[in-house]
């Protein structure tokens, strides 16, 4: 911003009642900021909205390790995450466009096909937990979870297949992203946070409802037996 502009409007005097105001009293004073290549004046400007994130705090060493662990996990299978939903928004914006049935199948088993071929060399190289926490993140980014996913774009046999095979590693894709009751997933909330503040990592907002600050109040508050002490 090169110039700010203060602009003054006088009313002129009103009559009221046989009695006549001074002009100092009608007087208004409006402040409007013009910025370089807007040619409208504005009483105010939009900032984008800033998380003040404080910083981390941990009770011992090994907790410490423990989040350093989860971070590279979470940066490492956010993007899959990401991929999905966007993949799932465009597969649902042309379906929209789509008015026969039959060409509405057939795209949607190119998307299909598509995403499993995208999607699987990659994932075969995660681990357990790395598994885990992407199924949470597509949750947390599409708003429904990986098994009733693929029950919509395949059947019910096939994400029933899905989750058999996963629950054999531990992975169920179920799981939902819940950072208001799991601890874990408010700091991979609060990883996220930190991640897209510094730009590593390209913001998507989540699909479902919670306030990541009073999460945060909530988390770090002491415990009823830590004030009892």
């Amino acid at each position: 911003m090169k110039r700010v502009l203060l602009i003054l409007f006088i009313f002129v005097s009103i009559p009221v009642i046989a009695q006549e105001r001074s002009p100092v009293e009608d007087t208004i004073v409006y402040e409007y900021y013009i910025i370089e290549g807007d040619t409208v004046a504005r009483q105010h400007i939009d900032l984008d909205e800033v998380l003040v994130l404080g910083r981390l705090k941990f009770d011992s060493e090994l907790e410490r390790r423990k989040y350093l662990i989860l971070r590279r996990k979470t940066i490492k299978v956010y993007p899959y995450a990401k991929l999905a939903s966007d993949r799932l928004v465009e597969l649902n914006s042309r379906l929209d466009q789509i008015k026969s049935k039959r060409d509405r199948k057939r795209y949607t088993k190119i998307v299909q096909d598509y995403i499993e071929n995208e999607f699987s060399a990659e994932l075969k190289k995660l681990t357990r937990t790395e598994g885990q926490i992407l199924v949470k993140l597509i949750h947390r980014q599409t708003g429904v979870t990986t098994f009733e996913l693929v029950r919509e774009l395949k059947s019910g046999w096939r994400a029933f297949w899905y989750n058999t095979t996963a629950s054999m590693f531990d992975i169920s894709l179920k799981e939902e992203f819940n950072p208001a009751k799991n601890q874990e997933d408010y700091l991979i909330e609060d990883i996220l946070q930190r991640a897209f503040q510094s730009k590593q990592l390209e913001k998507q907002p989540s699909a479902l409802d919670y306030n990541f600050l009073e999460l945060t109040n909530k988390w770090s508050s002491p415990k009823k037996s830590d004030r009892k002490s």
